[in-house]
């Protein structure tokens, strides 16, 4: 009987990847345009397209993955049992569980985070409980999704595996998204000035970078990892604008008749074709060698790259449809609407921030290189 299973003599992305591919690339569409809806618009109900984009994602996971455990212990897709893990009973991939995990997660944080917003208002943070969850949920289905395809791709021969790798890259691409999603309250153009800008980059960015690189193997992984990120990041803040949208929430200091794009992307391309070629010429240095390296290139090329870019983001040469540096949320006031850096650290205070952010970064790179060893040897 045919089956959509991947195996060596049928080499096709089965449809649950598939399903789980669309899933992430739903919820990293749908957080991006909810960030903005409540820039724009604010809260007004919980059916807005933008969250039913993100939620898209965990019924997606839950039911592909859902299927995936189902059919792999209960017999339609019992081949994949030797490439598979148990736990409390069930049989699947490993990716399938955290991924079906995580797609739970999502939809629970569903009514949580509108009881939160009935019993508080707005919110004033982007990392308030229930976002948490969510943002946690959505890494473990691109997590969970990641390791599925890894584990295909480990056990795929050379023709095919070439195209995994591939979705594998856009699916780290899609995690390093969601990680700067995470931290998007530190690290606005205005904070690049400051120490603990880098300080926050260098703990987020050189581990995904670090980690997809080595299990992927391909020479410009990190820099294609980094580029998935800034098409995505820049594309939206092209889309949205095009779209009306009016306040709906007060206070209003002044009014919109556009989405507020999300700010110009972190230029992490730059730096991450730095690793790339690094990494091209030390494959047989100590990892803790090689991390130190990395890690202080890493920082180093950022500063170098972004301190710049930052500054360029103030001028007048970038209150365009490009750069967008001019529109600015509805609740913005007046006094905020300067094309200023915020308080700059004192010499002493930067410096100590621009050793944490170089240990970090070393740290960070070590950590992501352990991770792409484990994931280099995952088959189930």
């Amino acid at each position: 009987m045919a089956t959509t299973t991947f195996s060596i003599s049928s080499p096709r992305v089965p449809w649950y990847v598939w399903c789980a591919v669309l899933g992430v690339t739903s919820a990293m569409i749908g957080g991006q345009w909810d960030i903005s809806w409540h820039r724009s618009i604010g809260r007004d109900t919980f059916w807005t397209p933008a969250h039913m984009a993100i939620y898209l994602c965990g019924v997606l996971a839950g039911l592909a993955c859902g299927y995936l455990i189902l059919a792999t212990t209960f017999g339609n897709l019992s081949q994949l049992r030797g490439t598979s893990v148990k736990m409390w009973g069930f049989e699947a991939p490993l990716g399938a569980f955290i991924a079906a995990w995580g797609g739970v997660a999502m939809l629970a944080s569903a009514p949580f985070d509108d009881w939160w917003h009935s019993a508080y208002g707005l919110d004033v943070k982007i990392l308030s409980p229930p976002h948490v969850l969510l943002i946690l949920g959505n890494l473990a289905v691109n997590t969970g999704t990641l390791i599925l395809i890894l584990g295909m791709m480990n056990r795929a021969r050379a023709e095919f595996r070439n195209t995994l790798n591939w979705l594998f890259l856009y699916i780290g691409g899609v995690v390093l998204v969601g990680l700067m999603l995470m931290i998007m309250e530190f690290s606005w153009h205005s904070l690049m000035h400051n120490g603990a800008y880098y300080r926050v980059v260098c703990m987020v960015v050189p581990l995904v970078l670090a980690g997809v690189a080595r299990a992927s193997e391909k020479r410009w992984a990190a820099t294609t990892v980094a580029a998935v990120y800034w098409l995505f990041w820049a594309g939206m803040g092209w889309i949205l604008p095009l779209f009306p949208a009016e306040p709906k929430l007060g206070p209003v200091y002044h009014q919109l008749t556009q989405f507020v794009p999300p700010e110009f992307p972190m230029l992490l391309f730059i730096p991450a074709l730095a690793l790339d070629l690094l990494w091209s010429r030390t494959r047989d240095w100590n990892l803790w060698k090689k991390a130190a390296v990395s890690g202080i290139v890493f920082l180093a090329v950022l500063v170098a790259v972004q301190w710049p870019f930052a500054s360029f983001l103030q001028l007048p040469e970038a209150r365009n449809w490009f750069f967008h540096t001019n529109i600015f949320d509805y609740n913005a006031h007046r006094a905020w609407m300067h094309y200023v850096f915020t308080k700059p650290d004192a010499p002493l205070s930067f410096s100590l921030e621009m050793c944490l952010a170089a240990a970090a970064a070393i740290v960070s790179v070590r950590l992501g290189f352990a991770w792409g060893d484990w994931m280099r040897r995952v088959r189930r």
